[in-house]
């Protein structure tokens, strides 16, 4: 089932301990708007799939990020948001990690489950059918003294 979320304000989504960053909702215009990104257009057809995932990510962050708190230069002076600050920013492992998980991943997973069969009545994995053989009979051992 999909779950439908009807607001359009912004939220605020805690990166890491300090960090956070105010996210526009995660819409189809702007994932179609981010797939269309000249980052994207410059990708080869050689390009690995983590360089992939970083391009889009830095794409859809351009795009999603409003306003951030924890994020500073050098001298711990506020940077404020800028196109340049947000792909310095997810150039960060932790940090593309969290944005990863907590807002792309939430429009991958809706587009998985649009595209999935319904789970089993009692459990996900209750309707899977075994693929390994049955257990032969267990080898001989030695004799204990």
């Amino acid at each position: 089932m999909i779950r439908l979320n009807l607001s359009n304000r912004p939220e605020w989504l805690d990166l890491l301990p300090g960090l956070r960053v105010l996210v526009a909702p995660l819409t189809t215009a702007l994932m179609v708007s981010a797939r269309a990104d000249p980052m994207m257009d410059g990708l080869s057809d050689s390009s690995s799939q983590e360089d992939m995932a970083l391009a889009m990510a830095k794409a859809v962050a351009r795009r999603a990020v409003l306003e951030w708190e924890g994020v500073g230069d050098d001298d711990g002076n506020l940077v404020p948001v800028s196109p340049a600050g947000i792909d310095a920013l997810l150039e960060i492992w932790p940090v593309f990690e969290a944005f990863q998980a907590q807002y792309v991943a939430r429009g991958l997973m809706l587009d998985t489950e649009k595209n999935a069969s319904a789970p089993s009545p009692t459990g996900p994995s209750a309707g899977a059918t075994a693929t390994a053989r049955p257990a032969q009979a267990p080898a001989p051992t030695a004799p204990q003294d």
